[in-house]
């Protein structure tokens, strides 16, 4: 036999062995559970939602995880979601849970007209009256799931379902839309400069205008007959988004991968502040969310600032005392939804972390098994409100608050003799405020930004790698201003909200200003922890755009930063500043226009001023 036969045979049984897993995976299933797939739950106004149901073999009422996603888990097919389906299925029946799980409307089964989030106000709301219904169902009902699958149980869980008994929401950034500070309209927005992981990300999941449906009104029989083979699942041809997020105009950039554009090209005309992001279903500070919830964040994922914000935020205001209370968080030191994949040697980027792993699953369903079963509250008990992860010294640490009570706020000035530029340069983190006036240039030009290296992302193809990476080479660049510290004569830990006050100006109408904050090792590896982003436009407020005149310094407030990171004696805490994190955020073209229908960006000549009268720092949550 030639070397091209076994080669195929191999390939053959690779693409066969996942199947294979997935198969004994539903016998095991099926000889503990009653299944019903295809099932077609009806919305008020007709609209029918492909549900699949797993319940325990029992005739006593059971408790509801359920699960709404806009993904594909049609268990003929081969993907990862569909063995996790199964997996998840099986774990919860065992637990004593019918697992139900549901397309959002106009994804794959579901009828109706997808959008991101699809309508969870009324879906979400509806669905819970149908399962509370069902004999099989105890009245109680759970909301679990990561990203796109956590996102839409925060808005309607401020419509305090009555059946709605708690909620577990994973990485669930994408659907927090203005808090406190952050108006990120899930994710969409920072600092009022476009994330770009969802141009990305729509490439990837949204289903054409013209996409085959199934006919309405089509029986459970047919329904099941049908997905055996063909489950509505469209393949778009592989794209570098490294390339394909450098197009301009910003509009164009899906239509130039052939992409389906309906849904972006309605986005990426929002302002950060347009009453469209207040339709949807996405959650705001004017809503009161009335579940206990059991919140789950992670260092490197996108928007842990907003994350903890909401936390807090239904902490403080929830009208129901017992809501208030019950509301608990982790924060792990992982990527997006990476929370189970933490080993016995955590890397996140190239940075390891220790040992990160928690028992998660036992978390969760002592969690359930409380609010949904009655069972004994003792893990409640024994549950701190805030369990974080301190990177650098590698451990998990406990807090009733977020920010935890001894935490306080100390402030490092930026400092220079003009000379900041790069790594090499003179700027310094000094907890003395400079005496001198003095400012530090630099020549931002969008057609070169800054490219990302790592950081706090998901969802972006290959055009970046999230996590911790060695910055110095982005640090080299005579566009980014480096302030150090001195070396730490002792260990400091950072644990809490880092706040930012630049005074600024440049010769360009509108701009950005970006920050990094980096801990940096004895032999000069500088890891990233975490960043952020302020168009200038929006500095007073994201309700108006006020432009910059040059000459003129202006205040900058960023938005917060967070971390929980352990920096070693003989480290160095560090800041970079710049204009641009690309394609983490959208370039600034600096014209002072729309930019996202702009092709051709002006050079802005920036500079970050520190002094007694111009006092630009950074506070850092120093736990003492």
């Amino acid at each position: 036999m030639s070397k091209l036969y076994y080669f195929f045979l191999l390939v053959a049984i690779l693409q066969v062995v996942p199947v294979m897993a997935q198969d004994k995976t539903y016998d095991q299933l099926a000889e503990i559970a009653v299944i019903d797939q295809k099932v077609m739950m009806p919305m008020r106004d007709g609209i029918r939602l492909c549900t699949d149901i797993y319940r325990p073999k029992t005739d006593q009422p059971v408790p509801v995880i359920f699960v709404r996603t806009p993904y594909n888990f049609n268990l003929w097919g081969d993907g990862e979601m569909h063995t996790r389906t199964l997996q998840n299925a099986k774990e919860a029946v065992e637990h004593g849970y019918a697992y139900v799980i549901q397309n959002e409307r106009g994804r794959y089964f579901s009828e109706g007209e997808w959008d991101i989030l699809g309508v969870p106000l009324t879906d979400g709301y509806d669905a819970f009256d149908w399962l509370q219904k069902q004999s099989w169902c105890n009245g109680k009902i759970g909301t679990l799931g990561c990203s796109s699958t956590a996102e839409w149980q925060m808005a309607v869980a401020a419509l305090d379902h009555p059946a709605h008994a708690a909620m577990v929401p994973q990485s669930y950034g994408a659907g927090v839309g203005r808090v406190g500070q952050f108006y990120e309209q899930g994710n969409w927005y920072r600092g009022g400069a476009e994330q770009m992981l969802f141009f990305a990300w729509l490439y990837g999941v949204e289903h054409d205008k013209f996409k085959p449906r199934i006919p309405a009104g089509a029986s459970q029989e047919d329904l099941i007959r049908i997905s055996r083979f063909y489950d509505l699942a469209p393949e778009n041809p592989p794209v570098g988004m490294d390339t394909a997020l450098a197009h301009l105009p910003v509009t164009d950039i899906l239509q130039n991968i052939h992409g389906k554009r309906e849904i972006y090209d309605k986005m990426i005309r929002r302002k950060p502040n347009d009453p469209d992001w207040y339709k949807g279903g996405l959650v705001h500070d004017n809503m009161d969310i009335g579940v206990p919830s059991f919140w789950f964040a992670s260092w490197y994922d996108v928007s842990v600032g907003p994350n903890l914000a909401l936390f807090n935020h239904v902490r403080a205001t929830a009208p129901d005392p017992q809501v208030r209370e019950n509301q608990y968080m982790v924060i792990a030191p992982t990527l997006h939804c990476s929370y189970t994949r933490a080993t016995e040697n955590t890397i996140v980027g190239e940075r390891s972390v220790g040992d990160a792993r928690l028992d998660y699953s036992g978390m969760i369903y002592g969690w359930f098994d409380y609010w949904l079963k009655g069972d004994d509250e003792g893990q409640l008990k024994s549950m701190p409100h805030v369990r974080y992860y301190t990177m650098g010294n590698n451990k998990w640490q406990s807090a009733e608050t977020w920010p935890p009570q001894d935490v306080k706020l100390q402030t490092y000035y930026l400092s220079s003799s003009g000379m900041a530029n790069t790594m090499y340069g003179d700027g310094k983190l000094t907890l003395q405020m400079p005496s001198q006036d003095q400012a530090d240039h630099y020549v931002y030009d969008p057609m070169n930004p800054v490219p990302s290296h790592g950081g706090n992302v998901c969802c972006t193809g290959n055009a970046i790698q999230g996590g911790a990476r060695d910055q110095r080479e982005v640090e080299a660049r005579q566009d980014v201003l480096v302030y150090t510290s001195d070396p730490l004569t002792e260990g400091v830990e950072v644990t809490g909200n880092i706040e930012t006050i630049l005074y600024v100006s440049s010769d360009a109408k509108d701009t950005d200003f970006t920050i990094k904050l980096i801990d940096v090792y004895p032999d000069g590896t500088a890891y990233n922890l975490d960043e952020t982003i302020q168009r200038a436009r929006y500095r007073e407020g994201y309700d108006k755009e006020v432009f910059m005149r040059d000459g003129q310094v202006y205040k900058l407030e960023l938005s917060p930063m967070a971390t929980s990171n352990y920096f070693d004696q003989g480290h160095r805490i560090r800041i970079e500043i710049s204009s641009s994190n690309f394609p983490r955020f959208v370039r600034n073209l600096n014209t002072g226009g729309n930019n996202f229908d702009e092709s051709e960006g002006v050079i802005a000549k920036n500079a970050i001023h520190h002094s007694y009268t111009y006092p630009s720092q950074i506070k850092l949550p120093v736990r003492k």
